[in-house]
């Protein structure tokens, strides 16, 4: 006989609301299942991106590029975009440089300052990293309903918790 794995955060919201929680329970119970689902996601988009020598933060940065009227942005509006540290975003951009997927031209619009540019090669790999990340979205196992509630309810979330302004 296959002994069932049984859910382990719910056995801690058990443990939770015997140890007299409260409300506190659920809430931590549905903190910790968006932060496991987090690394679970994670890891399977990294695994899908691996083959193209991209992690998520760096393909998040060409999609951004890519999606771009022009291909180019300037990093800080880059960073700002994504929501990460200019830190994150040199780094990332520094990595997809050296790839060849990005360089820094000049910005026209002003000469003291770069922009980060998609190149050929850059959208290539965006392309086809794209289609084995949207391969892996295809199977979510939630239906297009479940998703557009959960999309709705973590929006909601973020948007109480300053985000954005809902």
């Amino acid at each position: 006989m296959v002994e069932r794995r049984r859910d382990p955060i719910e056995l801690a919201l058990e443990n939770w609301r015997g140890a007299g929680w409260g409300e506190a329970a659920g809430g931590m119970a549905a903190v910790t299942s968006v932060m496991r689902v987090q690394q679970m996601m994670l890891q399977r988009v990294d695994d899908a991106l691996r083959p193209f020598g991209l992690t998520f933060a760096r393909y998040e940065v060409l999609m951004l590029l890519s999606f771009s009227r022009t291909g180019a942005l300037p990093p800080g509006k880059a960073g700002e975009r994504l929501q990460v540290h200019p830190a994150s975003i040199t780094n990332a951009l520094n990595r997809l440089e050296d790839d060849g997927f990005v360089r820094r031209v000049a910005n026209p619009r002003d000469g003291r300052s770069v922009l980060a540019e998609i190149t050929d090669d850059g959208r290539r790999v965006a392309a086809a990293a794209s289609a084995a990340v949207n391969e892996l979205f295809e199977q979510i196992p939630l239906d297009p309903d479940d998703l557009d509630a959960l999309f709705a309810v973590l929006r909601r979330l973020r948007g109480g918790w300053g985000d954005f302004d809902p």
